[in-house]
């Protein structure tokens, strides 16, 4: 199979951008009653929600991917915006509607969803919404923003107990998180172009200045866009881990820690695949995504990540089946157990 594990939901029924729009007035209105959303109930069909998603599928057939890990809009979570109260009215309609999109659709498409967080505000409150996806939905994993105030870094890093709450759920879960900030309110940072990457080095750089995992060696996060920086500064990160903690990097984080390849040119996947280990790459593409237009060099899609890595001579039959499918089943059990009871199971289930 090749399953990408980084996709969200960008083509969204307009009803959807409705009530957020209403939803955000009423607010900007102190609360006007009449601005508000009479209803979270969004009249979108079945059918309109499978005619949302046409263009995912007319790729995944295109592209040669199998399943589709769905999830809301990243930029679209603003856990700045609002209230908390707004954030989790927000969080729960999201949430549904990718619920409704991967049972239509199983085949295709398997859930993770957003959590209600909000600056300041302990994620601990996060709590019920994240046993709700996994224990009621069936969702395989989350997105936690390590920067609620959308730009500015007003809570404590990833390795600070203000997060313990929400790890301790996550190992009890057996989920993963990807760590994904949403979009920007800080005008200095573009949210794709430099808040996105800004945070998955910070989330790494972190993670190398804590000692997070001795606290839960079970707990798995996925840093999106192939890390970042990171596999450019790869030596620069080898060396502070073993300043500062004395151990080597592999053996400080990278059990715990995961790359995708959300990259958008050859050269970039190339080096991702040449200083990552492979059993820490995973396939993505983030299709209809931060990049959506034609490389003028090669005439493909910029998002088209399967295209680069089939060009990758000295990746052996092995580290492909790690790549796109292997790795995935084995940070998020839950995928896996989803599609083993759907009758598509891994190569180690079939071995046995």
């Amino acid at each position: 199979m090749i399953i990408d594990i980084h996709c969200h939901y960008t083509t969204e029924p307009k009803a959807l951008q409705v009530f957020r729009d209403k939803q955000l007035a009423a607010l900007a209105a102190l609360a006007d009653p009449a601005r508000r959303p009479s209803s979270t109930d969004l009249g979108i069909t079945d059918d309109q929600l499978r005619e949302s998603v046409a263009p995912q599928l007319k790729l995944q057939a295109e592209r040669g991917s199998d399943l589709t890990v769905f999830s809301p809009r990243a930029a679209g979570m603003a856990h700045h915006i609002g209230t908390e109260a707004t954030s989790v009215e927000w969080t729960t309609l999201s949430n549904d509607l990718i619920h409704r999109v991967c049972t239509l659709l199983p085949d295709n498409f398997a859930p993770v969803g957003q959590l209600p967080q909000y600056p300041g505000v302990s994620p601990r409150n996060c709590l019920p919404e994240l046993e709700r996806i996994v224990n009621q939905l069936g969702f395989v994993g989350v997105n936690l923003n390590p920067d609620p105030s959308g730009g500015y870094w007003t809570d404590p890093p990833l390795i600070d107990r203000y997060w313990y709450p929400v790890y301790e759920k996550l190992c009890e879960l057996d989920v993963p998180a990807m760590i994904h900030v949403s979009s920007c309110c800080n005008p200095n940072f573009h949210h794709t172009g430099a808040h996105y990457i800004n945070a998955d080095t910070a989330a790494f750089m972190q993670l190398i200045q804590g000692d997070l995992f001795k606290d839960f060696p079970t707990l798995k996060f996925v840093i999106p866009h192939g890390g970042g920086a990171v596999p450019y500064h790869w030596g620069r990160y080898r060396g502070l881990c073993l300043a500062l903690k004395d151990a080597p990097l592999h053996d400080h984080l990278m059990d715990n820690v995961y790359f995708d390849t959300c990259v958008y040119h050859l050269p970039g996947i190339e080096l991702l695949t040449k200083v990552v280990p492979v059993d820490n790459i995973l396939f993505a593409s983030e299709m209809l995504g931060a990049v959506k237009g034609i490389d003028p060099e090669t005439g493909h899609p910029f998002d088209d990540t399967k295209r680069y890595l089939d060009q990758i001579e000295n990746l052996d039959e092995e580290s492909r089946y790690k790549i796109f499918e292997g790795n995935a089943r084995r940070v998020y059990p839950r995928l896996d157990a989803l599609l083993t009871k759907r009758g598509r199971a891994g190569r180690e289930a079939m071995a046995n």
